[in-house]
């Protein structure tokens, strides 16, 4: 079974923000940190059921990167919505 993505316009802003900090920390490191996101995006189109962080929703670890994939799955519309992706050293009640 594949799955659609829909990236929330929050997560949207989440990924441009942390593409804009690695630039500045390193030429290029953002263009790292996205071509590492989509590769997990992509795992999310056939195996979105990775562990329930809170309430339904699932968090998926970036590997070099200290970031999270934060969805929820529709398995009646084989549906994923990222609702965010953000530091794991930021405040997770935000």
């Amino acid at each position: 079974m594949s799955f659609k993505i829909k990236i929330e316009p929050e997560a949207v802003e989440d990924i441009q923000n942390a593409i804009v900090w690695f630039n500045k920390q390193q030429t290029g490191l953002g263009k790292k940190f996205l071509s590492e996101l989509k590769l997990h995006i992509n795992l999310l189109k056939t195996n979105p059921f990775f562990q329930i962080r809170y309430d339904k929703v699932h968090c998926l670890p970036l590997k070099s990167f200290p970031f999270m994939i934060h969805f929820t799955v529709s398995e009646i519309e084989s549906l994923v919505i990222i609702r965010a992706v953000f530091s794991t050293h930021r405040n997770p009640k935000i």
